[in-house]
């Protein structure tokens, strides 16, 4: 069952590129999917309450429609990565296609918020052997993770298994901003803050987790 909420070692060996756990020793909180004009702001008032700075990997198409949010994001010093223009499966598309799902993302955040992104991760976390270089053109990192919540099944019980049976001290966690999970994220988070008290882990942010 591990596998479920933590992709299994050989994966992460055949891609060991790839960012699947932190690399300080902290724990770092992402958010898949958004902006979300339902989730955000709850999200990052949330985040401001338990000092959570995390990694918002957005779809380009909802940074076109609310880039108020994108700044409101930026403002309260949390990061950016790219999550493709329109959260296509890149496996299921042309190399041109590919390109474009990824460059015009990684130009919105520079020409508008003079962003250069860094992070990127795949929708649905699908990816495959030429992933690597077409990243590596785009000068970006992929980043996976070692800990999916399934938040997106809007059950929060299965929130808390994953956590408290799955978290550990340099976890990559996976949260989603946006309607699939929007009645229990808040609850999602404080899981979250509460499990790494306890255990006395740390928050990590972005680029001191991913370098």
């Amino acid at each position: 069952m591990k596998y479920l909420y933590n992709p299994p070692l050989i994966v992460k060996k055949i891609f060991s590129k790839f960012y699947w756990e932190t690399k300080k020793n902290k724990v770092l909180l992402t958010f898949d999917d958004g902006p979300n004009p339902v989730t955000t702001e709850l999200i990052l008032k949330k985040l401001s309450e338990e000092k959570i700075k995390a990694l918002f990997f957005c779809i380009g198409d909802n940074v076109q429609k609310y880039p108020e949010l994108i700044q409101q994001i930026k403002d309260e010093g949390h990061s950016f990565g790219n999550h493709t223009f329109n959260h296509k499966i890149l496996n299921h598309v042309s190399e041109e296609e590919k390109d474009y799902q990824i460059s015009s993302v990684n130009k919105i955040f520079k020409d508008k918020f003079n962003i250069k992104l860094k992070y990127f991760r795949p929708p649905h976390g699908k990816f495959q052997l030429s992933t690597q270089s077409l990243l590596k053109k785009h000068d970006l990192k992929n980043v996976m993770w070692s800990l999916l919540t399934f938040d997106y099944k809007n059950d929060l019980p299965i929130v808390k298994f994953a956590v408290e049976k799955y978290i550990k001290h340099n976890s990559i966690i996976v949260l989603h901003d946006s309607n699939k999970s929007k009645n229990i994220i808040l609850d999602s988070i404080s899981i979250i803050a509460d499990e790494v008290r306890k255990r006395n882990y740390q928050f990590g942010e972005a680029d001191g987790c991913l370098n």
